[in-house]
């Protein structure tokens, strides 16, 4: 986090407990979570979309005849207030469309929130998976069966 803060000037936005922050380089509510973790790893990238239909056309064509894509959604995330769908791209990572994320345009009328459990998360929608909240493949990043050669 103090990379992003301090080397990179980026402000925290939200805290979620004691494990990560939700920090913005911009009025969006966030650009960036940073979280605790056995290893560093990216765990997602978002794909910022006009509304919450095109959140679910999206959606609708990765899923279009490959339905294993699928891994949570159609919800609302707490922090950012953001509609959000996540999906496997088609190498495989997580990729989420989202729209609607809270923004902050002047900094001194916001104050970080601390969120605890997966109220913080989300606001509604199905629960996340548990591979979204531990990935599968954390042993294979942690010992580098992910790195070439």
């Amino acid at each position: 986090m103090r990379f992003f803060t301090e080397g990179l000037g980026f402000k925290v936005s939200d805290y979620m407990g004691e494990r990560a922050a939700f920090l913005r380089c911009s009025v969006e509510h966030h650009t960036v979570l940073v979280m605790a973790a056995p290893v560093s790893f990216l765990h997602h990238t978002s794909w910022q979309v006009d509304d919450i239909d095109e959140v679910g056309r999206g959606a609708h064509a990765m899923l279009e005849g490959a339905p294993e894509r699928h891994i949570w959604g159609l919800g609302r995330h707490h922090a950012g207030a953001n509609f959000f769908w996540y999906l496997k791209d088609p190498g495989g990572n997580f990729s989420e469309y989202y729209s609607d994320m809270d923004t902050i345009p002047e900094d001194e009328l916001w104050s970080p929130e601390v969120l605890h459990g997966l109220a913080g998360l989300y606001s509604w929608g199905p629960p996340p998976p548990p591979s979204f909240l531990e990935p599968e493949d954390l042993a294979a990043l942690m010992t580098g069966a992910h790195s070439a050669g």
